[in-house]
């Protein structure tokens, strides 16, 4: 599947969004996923961040036209585009035409509904939007929403009536390194502190910050990250080199490392804000941004970071004397920021982005152990009608039996090689006047919410037709789980009791097959 991510980065909008998509393009890559970046020049070229990450196909939009240029009053962050949302969703389509996408992701907030309506009757494809804020009217068909909220249908409710949402701390789109890179090792004291106030830092809040930790009384090694992008950079590094045990890192590739190395970090809210908790890094969060401050007193809330009052020196220094000597403060905070984020996020939103590339092969013997922990998983086990807990040698010996039952029909569902859910097909013993064969299903746990679902049920459906042309497949579904009724129901499957569901094979409807490209 072929898949075009539209993002730009600025000194308005910092690189954030660019970072983010990033790590989702390389999720995507990862899973099979052919990747194309489109964007536009807006004072900070991200095309060197775009090929340091490893991506080639780059479609470069034109430069805009300020004297033409205004605002649109109901988009809050339109000026960030450059352009308006007509000029930028038909250069868009014009770059993408001549190999068209499975999906468009659009990471920006200046842009909404008009652009995604255009670009997705210009292109014939899915629109997709990496979003926070719902400020504006939106049309596509998936938004991908990292920040916790109590309901996000009822967050995009105005906005968006009923779009698809993947949203939550379990999406944040990090980097494939934060996943399987080491976390924060607790320390009673604070040996270091780690400052990264964003990748542009135009405010110069990096520098507000070394001026409150040496009011807080802090005299030990500090480090400051930033990038070249900083127009305040040569006044950091005069800052850094005047200051006794301080050091500045730029560029760095990634800052798992660097958020893992300090006791205590001080931040810019945003995109790294999910990094830091990934890590189980204690962090004192400065809100730099408006959009910041949809997710940031809701961390402080629940106990995830603490909070400056503004990005003042008084204030931040303020709020880092009890960081810096409350021991049982940061463990709190160390604590609940790495129970909030596993690092897996952009792997889950590429997966749901691909589902329409998955495929099924028979399961094998080495397939035993992921299917006990999957179907062993709590959430499996309440879903399924025994739910007590499996013994791994039986399930063993029943894996054997399966395979060797010709009347049994076992597949493994996977995405670019990932294995994401299993399917069985019991078919009833000839003779029989009406053939018919009972279907069960599930994803793995870590997977739920993904929309993989339909997807495995119409594949499972397409390969049972080789061996069941007609008859019925019947399903029986527990009465309390309303996520499986409904994916039944969807998918054409009559409703015949309380816990049965049944579909004629003449019904079914061939798999459709995802665009492939040599």
């Amino acid at each position: 599947m072929k898949i075009a991510i539209r993002v730009d980065a600025s000194s308005a909008m910092g690189t954030g969004h660019l970072r983010r998509s990033l790590a989702l393009a390389a999720a995507l890559r990862a899973h099979g996923g052919d990747v194309v970046f489109v964007t536009r020049d807006l004072g900070l070229d991200p095309r060197a961040m775009i090929a340091e990450a490893g991506f080639e196909k780059v479609e470069e939009l034109p430069a805009p036209d300020a004297a033409t240029f205004s605002a649109d009053p109901a988009i809050a962050h339109s000026a960030w585009g450059a352009v308006s949302q007509r000029i930028d969703a038909d250069e868009t389509v014009t770059a993408l035409a001549p190999d068209t996408p499975d999906w468009v992701v659009i990471d920006s907030y200046a842009f909404g509904a008009d652009w995604h309506r255009a670009v997705r009757e210009g292109l014939g494809c899915a629109v997709a939007a990496i979003d926070d804020l719902a400020d504006r009217a939106m049309a596509c068909d998936l938004v991908i929403d990292h920040n916790p909220a109590r309901s996000h249908r009822a967050k995009y409710a105005d906005v968006a009536p009923d779009i698809r949402v993947l949203g939550g701390p379990r999406f944040a789109l990090l980097g494939p390194a934060f996943a399987s890179a080491p976390r924060y090792a607790f320390s009673e004291e604070v040996a270091a502190v780690g400052v990264f106030m964003g990748g542009v830092d135009a405010g110069g809040h990096s520098l507000a910050a070394l001026d409150a930790i040496e009011r807080a009384g802090f005299a030990g090694p500090v480090e400051v990250v930033s990038t070249s992008a900083n127009p305040r950079l040569s006044d950091l590094r005069e800052r850094v080199h005047a200051r006794p045990l301080t050091t500045l890192s730029v560029d760095l590739p990634d800052l798992t490392a660097f958020f893992a190395r300090h006791d205590l970090q001080i931040g810019a809210g945003g995109g790294a804000s999910w990094e830091r908790c990934c890590i189980g890094a204690p962090t004192l969060l400065v809100v730099l941004a408006a959009n910041q401050e949809a997710v940031a007193p809701r961390l402080a809330e629940d106990g995830v970071v603490a909070l400056a009052a503004d990005p003042s020196v008084q204030a931040i220094a303020e709020a880092l004397g009890p960081l810096l000597a409350n021991s049982h403060l940061r463990r709190g905070l160390a604590d609940k920021s790495r129970a909030l984020v596993d690092g897996r996020g952009a792997e889950r939103v590429a997966l749901a982005l691909l589902a329409q590339s998955l495929t099924l092969r028979k399961a094998r013997p080495e397939d035993a152990r992921a299917m006990f922990d999957w179907r062993d998983h709590p959430a499996t086990r309440a879903a399924s009608r025994t739910q007590v807990p499996l013994e791994w040698e039986a399930h063993r010996n029943w894996l054997d039996r399966t395979l060797a039952d010709p009347q049994r029909l076992l597949f493994v569902a996977e995405i670019g090689g990932r294995a994401v859910g299993v399917i069985r097909f019991d078919i009833e013993p000839a003779p029989r006047a009406h053939p018919s064969a009972e279907v069960s299903l599930y994803c793995d746990p870590d997977l739920l919410g993904l929309g993989l679902g339909s997807r495995l049920l119409a594949a499972g459906e397409s390969a049972l037709a080789a061996r069941l042309s007609e008859g019925t497949i019947t399903a029986t579904v527990r009465e309390d789980n309303a996520a499986s009724q409904r994916l039944f129901s969807a998918s054409g499957y009559e409703r015949i009791g309380a816990t049965r569901f049944q579909k004629s094979m003449a019904s079914a409807q061939p798999l459709p097959a995802a665009r492939h490209r040599d």
